[in-house]
């Protein structure tokens, strides 16, 4: 009993040991356990690593089946809009109000087809979640079914667990290697990751914790709420130096229940207590190659700005001004050739700023001596 004891007390709290948890979705079970008072340490918030381009924002391009309908019809409706083949093929859906699997797969397939697939240098990839394993089933047999009348260059993948009885025929089952063609669930991570596949079709898999850079789109079938709703859309979030973007097509889900989930991990404090310096420093490489500002423009700023107070004059303002304006209408210009472009770059000055802000009372930058 007294041995028994000891390892009772060997897994306890030991004030020689410290635990730390690393989440982009902590619990409330797991503040309980690795927070303090219920509250977490540190806070490096979603909004933040989006600013600072670690992630993507995937709410960015999120869209309902119902607003895709309405863009696509003013879209037919433009005389402006290119009537291609797959402009025509995506027209369709006008007249198209998908309630069941056929319906959606066409859609959905259409959409990657005509605007997914040359992304991300030709290698994007699109993600299908679905409500149920027996559905994922359908869903598959939909897909190639699909893609094989159309003779599309498109290969799926499915993932379930266990064997899934189809609710038809009582002796017909079905198993994700079989479906996949011998493919084992181990091996499915890196097939999916070549160039052969495509779209990989899901139920209560790969939802969390699945990193794949090159998961560009996602089609969601299956409602959504809370932690779930930001862990599988977060699949989308990587990033890949070819990959600009990402998007999601809703076909059930509210779009403000959506923003609310995100709303508890997307908004907090914009600066971490504690921040990498170096990262400081990447910031200011990227802001000084953008060609917004030049060096010999903001020595000659300087040169006025930091004057002692006995040198200084009335004309200093102006002084400063006509050293910042030729910046000013760089940025200008940029803003009209890409305004995404000069807003992420206006971003990245205001993340520089918080960084050097902080960091500038903690240690001693060779700017500073």
């Amino acid at each position: 009993m007294e041995e028994l004891f000891y390892k009772m007390a060997g897994r306890s709290k030991q004030a020689n040991l410290s635990f730390f948890a690393f989440t982009a979705t902590p619990k409330h079970k797991t503040l309980s356990i690795f927070g303090r008072d219920g509250k977490p340490a540190h806070l490096y918030t979603m909004r933040q690593a989006i600013e600072e381009e670690f992630i993507l924002d995937v709410l960015k391009y999120y869209t309902t089946y119902t607003t895709y309908f309405k863009l696509l019809k003013k879209c037919d409706e433009d005389p402006n809009v290119e009537r291609k083949k797959a402009a025509k093929a995506l027209a369709r859906f006008l007249n198209l109000h998908p309630h069941n699997i056929a319906q959606k797969t066409e859609v959905m397939v259409e959409h990657f087809h005509a605007m997914t697939q040359h992304k991300i240098g030709g290698r994007a990839k699109a993600m299908v979640v679905t409500r149920s394993r027996l559905e994922a089933v359908r869903y598959k047999q939909s897909f190639d079914r699909y893609i094989q009348e159309k003779g599309y260059p498109i290969k799926s993948l499915v993932s379930f667990s266990g064997t899934v009885q189809d609710d038809k025929l009582t002796d017909l089952t079905y198993t994700e290697e079989g479906m996949n063609h011998g493919i084992r669930e181990k091996e499915l991570p890196e097939k999916f990751a070549t160039q052969e596949y495509h779209v990989l079709l899901v139920a209560e898999k790969y939802q969390t914790g699945f990193d794949q850079p090159l998961l560009h789109t996602m089609y969601v079938d299956k409602r959504l709420a809370g932690i779930q709703a930001v862990q599988t859309l977060s699949r989308l979030n990587r990033i890949h130096p070819l990959k600009e973007d990402t998007f999601v097509l809703d076909f059930v889900n509210n779009p403000d229940e959506i923003r609310e989930a995100f709303k508890t991990y997307y908004e907090g404090a914009e600066m971490g207590e504690e921040s990498d310096p170096s990262l400081m420093y990447q910031i200011k490489s990227k802001l000084d190659a953008s060609g917004i500002y030049l060096a010999e423009e903001m020595e000659r700023f300087c040169e006025v700005y930091f004057k002692p107070k006995q040198r200084q004059s009335a004309t200093d303002h102006q002084a400063m001004n006509a050293a910042l304006d030729p910046a000013v209408l760089r940025f200008s210009a940029r803003q009209k050739e890409d305004e995404d472009e000069a807003e992420m770059w206006r971003k990245k000055i205001r993340t520089f700023r918080n960084l050097y802000a902080f960091l500038s009372q903690i240690i001693l930058t060779k700017t500073q001596t």
